[in-house]
């Protein structure tokens, strides 16, 4: 399981786990960047996620759908703004394909992937909110516990790399 590392929040609307991973960074970010592993993890079971497309370059749009077990579908659009192989992965569902403006965005998501020397990373999930009130309602969405069983997911994909 991954090992929870307190991190602070840098500002008041932004939510954030941080996890030592028993896996390299580069396959914990091929964990997030490989249209055929998201499936494998991205969801706290017994959701899951389907990836619609994925073209993971600066600009390159995202689109998943969440599918819940009462046959519940949320779709995610998104575009990815910064790709630093291996070490950091930032994107956004404030813009779709195309940098179409979304109708009501929730945050910019900023990943980052630390190979720690020993065969483990410090993985690092920053989600940051437009508004206080999409910070409060992420949070009580479950962003952590949700977030965190993900992270274990990632981890027990990203160990058989």
């Amino acid at each position: 399981m991954a090992v929870p590392v307190e991190i602070q929040p840098s500002d008041p609307r932004e939510l954030v786990i941080a996890r030592r991973v028993a896996a390299s960074a580069a396959a914990c970010f091929r964990c997030w960047t490989d249209p055929e592993l998201i499936p494998q993890w991205f969801c706290p079971k017994p959701w899951r996620a389907e990836v619609v497309s994925m073209d993971v370059r600066p600009g390159g749009a995202s689109k998943t759908i969440f599918h819940g077990p009462d046959g519940e579908s949320f779709p995610n659009d998104g575009v990815y703004l910064e790709i630093d192989p291996g070490r950091k992965l930032v994107f956004t569902d404030a813009y779709g394909e195309g940098w179409r403006a979304a109708e009501k965005p929730m945050f910019t998501g900023v990943l980052t992937f630390e190979d720690q020397g020993d065969g483990t990373c410090l993985y690092i999930a920053r989600a940051r909110h437009w508004t206080a009130e999409a910070c409060e309602q992420h949070r009580q969405m479950g962003f952590e516990q949700g977030w965190g069983i993900c992270a274990d997911q990632m981890e027990a994909l990203a160990k058989t790399l």
